[in-house]
């Protein structure tokens, strides 16, 4: 693997996002690194490399000789804290979670391994059901559960902090820092924050413990190595916040998919494994409401997470404003 290597790059909608692959001297240290901690474990790169450049990550599909392929991903410094985490899940909730080849936390950079089928690859090919994504979700619930635990020391990793008590001055936040907000839309933003804090105050005392929050479980985030078995990634829009936020993702392709009469038993299917901490359905399912609205907060946040371009505005800031005036939305479940 050198400078001549082959390669196709992908900028899918963003033809003019500037990352560090644009660096000749950045893309020979990162490609020398791969090839060195291949060449740790006696494998060898070899063919075209399949690069993907988005503002929030590169992502390289490296060949490798005589077995699969690995994945090379480089995160901007704001979620540098994605191979650190991804490691440590490999400890924590073995078999849920790709185990990451190696990892350079100082320089934001892993190495993947190859995790089979996507899910969206799956659904592209054969007849997929509600039933299904119902059944990941589950599985996802238990992930969470298992790692409530670990909330501490996943804040301790880097993960960013936006627990259900301090969602408000989260909000706080992302409403000074946007500047695509025009004055009568950052009004009426402004303006639902005493509800705001009353939502985050009645979904504290439901009583179910923050933990891992992915903040963008989509059919492109999981992997499908077998039927009734799902392997989550690609944490880099994570967070340690209330678990239920994850729900909005999965469920807006759900209902985009199979149409809104789903999401009741989507719901349900997700709250199952919650069901263990003896609280009523009820209480559970009005968590979710809440926490379906809230979530916004950490998808607007997660699109503060690119790599810097000097001569732009701050990328993302329109998608987050969307995300903000989303708060002004009641929920479908």
């Amino acid at each position: 693997m050198h400078s001549e290597i082959s390669m196709t790059v992908d900028r899918g909608a963003f033809p003019d996002a500037v990352t560090p692959w644009e660096q000749e001297s950045w893309r020979a240290a990162a490609l020398g690194w791969v090839q060195e901690r291949l060449a740790e474990r006696g494998l060898r790169g070899d063919g075209e490399l399949r690069v993907r450049l988005r503002p929030w990550s590169v992502l390289a599909r490296v060949p490798v000789v005589g077995r699969d392929a690995v994945w090379f991903k480089a995160n901007p410094r704001s979620a540098a804290f994605e191979g650190p985490l991804t490691a440590a899940l490999a400890r924590w909730v073995p078999g849920h979670v790709l185990e990451p080849v190696a990892v350079d936390a100082a320089r934001a950079w892993a190495l993947l391994p190859d995790g089979g089928d996507l899910f969206r690859q799956v659904l592209a090919r054969e007849p997929v059901g509600p039933e299904v994504w119902e059944d990941l979700l589950r599985q996802y619930a238990g992930v969470q559960r298992t790692l409530t635990p670990y909330a501490g020391e996943l804040e301790r990793l880097g993960v960013p902090k936006a627990r259900t008590v301090d969602l408000p001055q989260v909000f706080d936040r992302l409403l000074a820092a946007n500047t695509a907000l025009d004055p009568e839309a950052r009004a009426r933003v402004a303006a639902v924050r005493p509800r705001l804090v009353d939502w985050c105050a009645e979904l504290a005392a439901v009583g179910i413990e923050d933990t891992l929050d992915h903040a963008d479980l989509h059919d492109g985030q999981l992997f499908r190595p077998a039927p009734g078995r799902f392997t989550f990634f690609d944490w880099g829009d994570a967070a340690v916040s209330h678990p239920f936020c994850s729900l909005r993702v999965t469920g807006e392709q759900v209902r985009e998919r199979y149409g809104a009469q789903t999401l009741p038993r989507l719901r349900d299917a997700y709250l199952e494994p919650w069901t263990g901490t003896g609280l009523p359905l009820a209480e559970l399912r009005r968590a979710a409401s809440l926490a379906w609205r809230l979530s916004s907060l950490g998808r607007a946040t997660s699109w503060s997470r690119m790599f810097p371009d000097p001569g732009r505005p701050a990328p993302g800031v329109t998608q987050s404003a969307e995300w903000l005036l989303d708060l002004l939305n009641e929920p479908p479940i």
